[in-house]
């Protein structure tokens, strides 16, 4: 452990029977200390019953070597390690410079997209009166399109954040009741343009929560937003907040189409898009429910969605109660 703090190393052999502490218990210890920064690990015995590679693997080692061994293949296996940590180290460089352009792309766009949904705003209201049907039309298609962009570059910028491990957040001692109350009113405001309506019964007496306010907002929002656009005008989306000893659930429930058996396994992944579509042509960029996901494993909680029995869709999720 000393040798390793000193000079980490870009591969390690290791004899499983050590004197103290056996070679498992230390690869164990070195993944707790370094993470995924933590060298490959090859494990050297002369114990290989299938029982020991299988505790080998899972405490953290990638290969396992059994004595005697033969030299050439030692180096071939240490080669092939080598040569996959350089890669994974260069996808890993990619990963980060794409994410650090995405980021810089979507950040320059957003104020020019900004200003022509303001301009587009403002020269209608300064026309009132003196546009036709046709007009009137086209500018809202300039500014719906600039307000699609715009979301789209704000989720960009979001999961450019997210996979450059650079996520914050910042937990306080909050009401989630409160924040599901003022983020049902805004929907509500948002849902006339369909006809629909959000309920939510508050619960006063639920105790405080240790969470991100403006990130659960987000969450709360994108499932509310997602719950509108995939039900059919007209409809009622039903919101819930569960009390638990340990944790607070919240549900949503729409009347839209429900999730495609065979398509599960696309929710909560960046663009995975269903074959579900908005009931009235709204966009959908297959990331909001990504963000979510990642939003939530972030503050230790759990997120899903379950199909109702007579129609809709529940999205649900759960987050702990301190203490």
């Amino acid at each position: 452990m000393e040798k390793y703090r000193a000079d980490p190393p870009d591969l390690m052999l290791l004899d499983v029977m050590l004197p103290g502490r056996n070679g498992f218990e230390t690869c164990q210890e070195l993944h707790r200390e370094y993470g995924a920064e933590t060298a490959p690990i090859v494990f050297l015995t002369a114990k290989a019953n299938s029982e020991d590679v299988v505790t080998g693997l899972s405490v953290g080692g990638v290969d396992y070597l059994q004595k005697p061994f033969r030299s050439q293949e030692v180096v071939a296996r240490v080669r092939t390690h080598l040569q996959t940590r350089r890669l994974v180290s260069q996808l890993r460089d990619a990963n980060a410079a794409k994410n650090r352009f995405l980021g810089m792309a979507a950040h320059d766009l957003r104020n020019p997209l900004a200003s022509i949904r303001g301009l587009s705003e403002f020269l209608r209201e300064s026309l009132e009166g003196k546009l036709d049907q046709d007009q009137q039309e086209l500018f809202s298609l300039v500014e719906g399109t600039a307000q699609s962009m715009l979301e789209l570059l704000n989720e960009l910028l979001d999961v450019a954040t997210i996979e450059s491990g650079e996520l914050q957040v910042r937990p306080q001692t909050m009401s989630l009741n409160a924040l599901i109350n003022s983020v049902v009113m805004l929907a509500n405001l948002q849902a006339v343009r369909k006809r629909t309506t959000v309920d939510y019964e508050p619960i006063e007496d639920a105790p405080p929560i240790h969470a991100d306010p403006a990130r659960i907002k987000q969450v709360l929002e994108n499932l509310l937003s997602n719950a509108v656009k995939y039900s059919p005008p007209g409809s009622r989306i039903k919101v819930g907040l569960e009390v638990a000893a340990d944790h607070q659930t919240v549900h949503v429930i729409d009347q839209g189409p429900g999730i495609p058996e065979d398509e599960r396994d696309k929710l909560f992944k960046d663009f995975g898009r269903l074959s579900v579509q908005p009931t009235a042509g709204e966009k959908s960029t297959g990331l909001g429910l990504a963000i979510c996901r990642k939003i939530i494993d972030a503050h230790a909680g759990t997120i899903g969605a379950t199909n109702q029995p007579t129609g809709g869709c529940e999205f649900h999720f759960s987050l702990p109660t301190p203490a």
